[in-house]
């Protein structure tokens, strides 16, 4: 293998030798080399079904879909009971946003391996990306009964059961969930979600809080936090965690109009104009 032969300076021969070093560029991230290599491992062997598989997570990398698509197509003509390559196509086909491909991918290799929790959580995601909440559900539990220490899975299933307003089982999903993984900022923000839909403020607040102090970037919980000050009538605060997550994402529509809403209260008419218009601009309307 060419991954032997590199200790002693011998360069690849063989199909293996240059899908062995086009993996190790794309694990570098050089994925223009790890695609040179696998055309040159397909030329030298057009049936070597790693190289495709290789050079399409390459593709993918790169945002190239389809070209990954493509490969992954092959690797599974050649090798049809690759619960990887049907896995990693099920993603690519969900980058794409054609989800109904992906649960199709997905449901083919829990079918070969059904006791992949991971492909369960996978089909979940694509399942939420289509609205069927109570599908995503059932998938995720059954991921959660395969991997039970599994937080990820639980705060997944918490956000399920809070787009179907069942905010007590998403909170006892999300304490499951910060009860495996401290540290995971989701879970707060997940539960600190429930808790503002149960209209108990203080509580959701507090959860976005330690969300924020996990991952100080996530825009969402500066808005549902600004969003839940000014629930509770203080537009200082609201302002200025609006005002933070129109900086973390500047193309949110609905953080201007909540801001508005917020100098508005304040008797600031000019400057909560000006915010409804942004909010419009950016294609958001109140309904």
């Amino acid at each position: 293998m060419w991954l032997f032969g590199k200790l002693f300076g011998v360069g690849p021969k063989s199909a293996d030798d240059y899908a062995d070093r086009g993996y190790a560029y794309l694990c570098k991230g050089k994925f223009d080399r790890a695609i040179a290599d696998c055309n040159e491992a397909i030329r030298l062997g057009p049936t070597f079904t790693p190289a495709y598989r290789i050079r399409g997570m390459a593709h993918q990398e790169k945002g190239e879909a389809d070209e990954a698509i493509a490969d992954y197509t092959e690797a599974i003509r050649l090798n049809p009971t690759s619960v990887g390559v049907y896995r990693i196509r099920g993603m690519a086909y969900c980058a794409k946003g054609e989800s109904d491909k992906a649960i199709a991918d997905y449901t083919e290799a829990i079918r070969l391996d059904p006791n992949n929790a991971e492909v369960y959580a996978d089909r979940a995601l694509a399942y939420c990306s289509k609205g069927n909440f109570d599908k995503a559900a059932t998938d995720l539990t059954e991921a959660i009964r395969l991997g039970p220490e599994d937080a990820q899975a639980r705060c997944g299933r918490g956000l399920a059961y809070l787009e179907m307003s069942e905010c007590d089982k998403a909170i006892a999903d999300c304490n499951e969930a910060i009860r495996l993984n401290p540290q995971l900022a989701a879970g707060y923000f997940c539960r600190g979600n429930a808790y503002f839909h149960s209209r108990k403020y203080d509580q959701a607040i507090r959860d976005y809080s330690e969300a924020i102090r996990l991952a100080p970037t996530l825009a969402g919980a500066y808005f549902n936090r600004g969003v839940a000050y000014y629930e509770k009538n203080k537009s200082d605060k609201a302002i200025a965690d609006l005002t933070k997550a129109i900086r973390l994402n500047s193309k949110d529509g609905q953080a201007y109009y909540w801001r508005g809403n917020a100098y508005q209260k304040q008797g600031d008419q000019a400057k909560a104009e000006a915010d409804f218009a942004k909010a419009k601009e950016l294609g958001f309307e109140p309904e």
